[in-house]
Protein backbone atom coordinates (compact mmCIF):
# COMPACT_ATOMS: atom_id res chain seq x y z
CA UNK A 1 0.00 0.00 0.00
CA UNK A 2 1.35 3.22 -1.08
CA UNK A 3 0.66 5.89 1.86
CA UNK A 4 0.21 9.48 0.61
CA UNK A 5 -0.24 13.17 2.42
CA UNK A 6 -2.25 15.72 0.75
CA UNK A 7 -0.69 19.39 1.21
CA UNK A 8 -2.67 21.71 -0.27
CA UNK A 9 -4.25 25.26 1.43
CA UNK A 10 -7.67 24.62 -0.33
CA UNK A 11 -10.15 22.38 1.77
CA UNK A 12 -11.88 21.30 -1.69
CA UNK A 13 -8.28 20.27 -3.50
CA UNK A 14 -7.70 18.56 -0.63
CA UNK A 15 -10.54 16.48 -0.62
CA UNK A 16 -11.30 15.86 -4.19
CA UNK A 17 -7.42 14.39 -4.13
CA UNK A 18 -8.38 12.56 -1.25
CA UNK A 19 -11.35 10.93 -2.87
CA UNK A 20 -9.46 10.38 -6.09
CA UNK A 21 -6.01 8.58 -3.85
CA UNK A 22 -8.62 6.21 -1.98
CA UNK A 23 -10.67 5.12 -4.84
CA UNK A 24 -7.57 3.31 -5.60
CA UNK A 25 -6.91 -0.13 -4.32
CA UNK A 26 -3.26 0.23 -3.91
CA UNK A 27 -3.30 3.94 -2.42
CA UNK A 28 -4.33 5.52 0.63
CA UNK A 29 -4.43 9.19 1.93
CA UNK A 30 -2.52 9.29 5.49
CA UNK A 31 -2.85 12.81 6.34
CA UNK A 32 -3.67 16.23 5.10
CA UNK A 33 -2.19 19.67 5.66
CA UNK A 34 -3.32 23.14 4.95
CA UNK A 35 0.05 24.98 4.83
CA UNK A 36 3.57 24.10 4.70
CA UNK A 37 4.89 24.08 8.10
CA UNK A 38 1.91 21.78 8.51
CA UNK A 39 3.02 19.59 5.72
CA UNK A 40 6.70 19.41 6.91
CA UNK A 41 4.77 18.40 10.49
CA UNK A 42 2.61 15.73 9.22
CA UNK A 43 5.08 14.14 6.95
CA UNK A 44 7.44 13.52 9.87
CA UNK A 45 4.27 11.90 12.37
CA UNK A 46 2.92 10.02 9.39
CA UNK A 47 6.17 9.03 7.13
CA UNK A 48 3.83 8.71 4.14
CA UNK A 49 5.45 7.55 0.78
CA UNK A 50 4.68 10.08 -1.09
CA UNK A 51 3.63 13.81 -0.37
CA UNK A 52 1.06 15.50 -3.20
CA UNK A 53 2.60 19.44 -2.02
CA UNK A 54 1.04 22.54 -3.66
CA UNK A 55 3.43 25.74 -4.01
CA UNK A 56 1.77 28.39 -2.81
CA UNK A 57 0.58 27.84 1.07
CA UNK A 58 0.74 30.11 3.61
CA UNK A 59 3.33 30.12 6.75
CA UNK A 60 6.07 28.16 4.01
CA UNK A 61 5.83 27.48 0.66
CA UNK A 62 5.41 24.27 -0.88
CA UNK A 63 9.15 24.36 -2.04
CA UNK A 64 10.58 25.36 1.60
CA UNK A 65 8.20 22.44 2.52
CA UNK A 66 10.21 19.69 0.63
CA UNK A 67 13.47 21.54 1.39
CA UNK A 68 12.79 21.10 4.94
CA UNK A 69 11.26 17.13 4.25
CA UNK A 70 14.43 16.43 2.40
CA UNK A 71 14.90 12.27 1.51
CA UNK A 72 12.39 11.07 4.12
CA UNK A 73 9.72 11.01 1.43
CA UNK A 74 8.94 11.37 -2.16
CA UNK A 75 7.63 14.65 -2.85
CA UNK A 76 5.66 15.30 -5.94
CA UNK A 77 5.08 19.11 -6.54
CA UNK A 78 1.32 19.58 -7.82
CA UNK A 79 0.48 23.26 -8.75
CA UNK A 80 -1.67 25.57 -11.10
CA UNK A 81 1.72 27.65 -11.81
CA UNK A 82 3.31 26.58 -14.83
CA UNK A 83 6.34 28.44 -14.14
CA UNK A 84 10.38 27.94 -14.93
CA UNK A 85 11.39 28.69 -11.24
CA UNK A 86 9.00 26.55 -9.81
CA UNK A 87 10.53 23.54 -11.43
CA UNK A 88 13.44 24.45 -10.97
CA UNK A 89 13.37 25.02 -7.24
CA UNK A 90 11.12 22.19 -6.55
CA UNK A 91 13.38 19.69 -7.90
CA UNK A 92 16.85 20.95 -6.54
CA UNK A 93 14.80 21.22 -3.12
CA UNK A 94 13.89 17.32 -3.59
CA UNK A 95 10.80 16.95 -5.30
CA UNK A 96 10.75 13.54 -7.39
CA UNK A 97 7.71 15.18 -10.07
CA UNK A 98 6.10 18.22 -10.83
CA UNK A 99 2.76 18.02 -12.24
CA UNK A 100 0.23 20.50 -12.85
CA UNK A 101 -3.28 20.74 -11.49
CA UNK A 102 -5.09 20.20 -14.65
CA UNK A 103 -3.26 17.11 -15.09
CA UNK A 104 -5.75 14.35 -16.03
CA UNK A 105 -6.84 12.19 -13.21
CA UNK A 106 -5.34 8.73 -14.57
CA UNK A 107 -1.96 10.99 -14.74
CA UNK A 108 -2.03 11.96 -11.36
CA UNK A 109 -2.40 8.36 -10.03
CA UNK A 110 -0.01 6.69 -12.21
CA UNK A 111 2.78 9.97 -10.90
CA UNK A 112 2.44 8.67 -7.52
CA UNK A 113 3.21 5.41 -8.83
CA UNK A 114 6.11 6.27 -10.60
CA UNK A 115 7.37 8.46 -7.36
CA UNK A 116 6.56 5.99 -5.12
CA UNK A 117 8.46 3.15 -6.87
CA UNK A 118 11.71 5.18 -6.36
CA UNK A 119 11.65 6.77 -10.28
CA UNK A 120 11.67 10.48 -10.69
CA UNK A 121 8.55 12.03 -13.17
CA UNK A 122 11.22 14.19 -15.33
CA UNK A 123 9.58 14.30 -18.63
CA UNK A 124 12.34 15.97 -21.37
CA UNK A 125 10.22 18.98 -21.33
CA UNK A 126 11.19 19.25 -17.52
CA UNK A 127 14.88 18.50 -18.56
CA UNK A 128 14.48 21.86 -21.18
CA UNK A 129 13.46 23.72 -18.62
CA UNK A 130 16.29 22.86 -16.38
CA UNK A 131 18.71 23.57 -18.92
CA UNK A 132 17.06 27.04 -19.34
CA UNK A 133 17.26 27.38 -15.96
CA UNK A 134 21.01 26.80 -15.75
CA UNK A 135 21.77 29.45 -18.75
CA UNK A 136 19.98 32.11 -16.67
CA UNK A 137 21.36 30.97 -13.20
CA UNK A 138 24.20 29.42 -12.90
CA UNK A 139 24.38 27.11 -9.88
CA UNK A 140 27.81 26.74 -7.50
CA UNK A 141 28.95 23.58 -7.76
CA UNK A 142 28.37 20.78 -5.65
CA UNK A 143 30.55 19.84 -2.89
CA UNK A 144 31.37 16.67 -3.48
CA UNK A 145 31.75 17.25 -7.34
CA UNK A 146 32.10 13.72 -9.20
CA UNK A 147 34.82 12.06 -7.43
CA UNK A 148 34.61 8.65 -8.19
CA UNK A 149 32.32 8.50 -11.10
CA UNK A 150 33.87 6.38 -13.87
CA UNK A 151 34.07 7.72 -17.27
CA UNK A 152 31.28 5.52 -18.66
CA UNK A 153 29.41 6.69 -15.72
CA UNK A 154 29.64 10.62 -16.86
CA UNK A 155 28.94 9.74 -20.52
CA UNK A 156 25.24 8.12 -18.94
CA UNK A 157 25.09 10.97 -16.43
CA UNK A 158 25.40 12.88 -19.98
CA UNK A 159 22.82 11.51 -21.62
CA UNK A 160 20.23 11.58 -18.47
CA UNK A 161 20.81 15.38 -18.52
CA UNK A 162 20.07 15.72 -21.91
CA UNK A 163 16.83 13.95 -21.53
CA UNK A 164 17.58 10.30 -22.95
CA UNK A 165 15.41 7.53 -21.62
CA UNK A 166 17.11 4.30 -20.11
CA UNK A 167 16.27 2.81 -23.95
CA UNK A 168 17.79 5.55 -25.78
CA UNK A 169 20.74 5.53 -23.40
CA UNK A 170 21.05 1.91 -24.28
CA UNK A 171 20.78 2.47 -28.34
CA UNK A 172 23.26 5.30 -28.45
CA UNK A 173 26.26 3.50 -26.07
CA UNK A 174 25.15 0.27 -28.10
CA UNK A 175 25.02 -1.57 -24.40
CA UNK A 176 21.98 -3.59 -22.96
CA UNK A 177 19.21 -1.77 -21.07
CA UNK A 178 20.77 -3.81 -17.28
CA UNK A 179 23.70 -2.33 -18.11
CA UNK A 180 22.13 1.21 -18.42
CA UNK A 181 19.98 0.63 -15.24
CA UNK A 182 23.22 -0.68 -13.26
CA UNK A 183 25.00 2.27 -13.99
CA UNK A 184 22.32 4.75 -13.18
CA UNK A 185 22.19 2.70 -9.59
CA UNK A 186 26.04 3.54 -9.14
CA UNK A 187 25.64 6.96 -10.14
CA UNK A 188 23.09 7.60 -7.64
CA UNK A 189 24.91 6.12 -4.97
CA UNK A 190 28.34 8.01 -5.90
CA UNK A 191 26.19 11.33 -6.09
CA UNK A 192 24.09 10.72 -3.06
CA UNK A 193 21.48 11.53 -5.26
CA UNK A 194 17.83 10.23 -4.83
CA UNK A 195 16.22 9.81 -8.26
CA UNK A 196 17.05 10.63 -12.19
CA UNK A 197 15.91 14.63 -11.01
CA UNK A 198 18.71 14.55 -8.95
CA UNK A 199 21.11 13.28 -11.12
CA UNK A 200 19.83 16.09 -13.74
CA UNK A 201 20.66 18.47 -11.50
CA UNK A 202 24.26 17.00 -10.64
CA UNK A 203 25.25 17.00 -14.18
CA UNK A 204 24.59 20.72 -14.27
CA UNK A 205 26.06 21.98 -10.55
CA UNK A 206 29.39 19.87 -11.17
CA UNK A 207 30.14 21.13 -14.28
CA UNK A 208 30.09 17.75 -16.43
CA UNK A 209 27.31 20.17 -18.89
CA UNK A 210 26.06 22.78 -19.82
CA UNK A 211 23.07 24.89 -21.41
CA UNK A 212 25.03 25.16 -24.16
CA UNK A 213 25.67 21.10 -24.66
Amino acid sequence: MIRVLVADDQALLRGSFKVLVDSEPDLEVVGEAATGAEAVAVTRETRPDVVLMDVRMPEMDGIEATRHIGHTTRVLIVTMFDLDAYVYDALRAGASGFLLKDTPPADLIAAIRVVAAGDALLAPAVTRRLIEEFARTPASPRVQGLDGVTEREREVLTLIARGLSNAEIAQHLQVTLATVKTHISHLLNKLDARDRAQLVIAAYESGLVSAAC
